[in-house]
């Protein structure tokens, strides 16, 4: 299997929860050094499963397409991929340079493109395969200053379905998990203030865990999930219903 934004968060609960079943993990990221993919490695490896770690520009086609043929050369296809790799350039639309608005775009909606074509191909030839996407509830119920990942994110949602449409006859299923507020370190960069907001908005009273995320992202892609394609799932403790 493949995890996008691997080596931190929600990426690396998820590589944690599939190891718990021997999967095989590559995961990609694409940090400014190793340290956090490394961290996640050691956390496989005490698991004793097979885990790899590449440094990858998911907006980069050619650079995702020659990745998926090095996993198809190795491994014959890829039967899981999970696109969780996302990043924030936060500003008012106002203030908002174009490069804030392309950078987010480029990560989180064109390389979920990017890689399930590149990774559909095997699936198809397997006639087998399941690919989660992971959104956000900020696409659905938009936020202050996030106007780029709100779009980025709600994008996710069309994205899905369309693909699930497009790949349900083959096998393969297509499907989104929408997280809510989850403690990772994108969160814990907010202002106080912000987190106290989204918190009196929860109905639960308090924010999730990644691996609360990562727990719906291992059911999609188990036996229990064969029959759900073009959903969209959220994990947001009453947040948006």
């Amino acid at each position: 299997m493949v995890i996008t934004g691997g080596s931190r968060g929600i990426g690396r609960a998820v590589c944690l929860r599939f190891a718990r079943e021997d999967a095989r993990i590559i995961f990609v990221h694409y940090d400014p050094d190793d340290l956090k993919a490394n961290e996640t490695l050691e956390l496989l490896s005490k698991m004793d499963v097979e885990a790899k770690a590449k440094k990858l520009d998911i907006s980069s086609f050619g650079a995702v397409e020659e990745f998926f043929q090095e996993m198809v050369s190795e491994f014959q296809g890829v039967d899981v991929l999970v696109n969780n790799a996302g990043i924030t350039r936060d500003a008012f639309v106002m203030r908002m340079s174009d490069s804030q608005w392309d950078e987010v775009l480029a990560v989180n909606l064109k390389g979920v493109f990017n890689c399930t074509k590149a990774a559909m191909r095997s699936m198809i030839r397997n006639r087998s395969g399941r690919i989660i996407n992971i959104s956000s509830v900020v696409g659905q119920i938009g936020n202050i200053g996030q106007a780029n990942y709100a779009a980025s994110k709600a994008g996710i949602f069309g994205f899905t379905k369309s693909v699930a449409r497009e790949l349900a006859g083959r096998g393969i299923t297509v499907n989104a998990v929408t997280p809510g507020f989850i403690n990772t370190e994108m969160t814990e960069k907010l202002p106080d203030k912000v987190k106290e907001t989204f918190l009196a908005q929860i109905p639960m009273g308090r924010i999730g865990e990644p691996d609360e995320v990562a727990e719906t992202v291992y059911w999609l892609a188990s036996p229990g999930a064969t029959y759900i394609t073009g959903q969209v799932i959220h994990v947001n403790g009453g947040l948006y219903m």
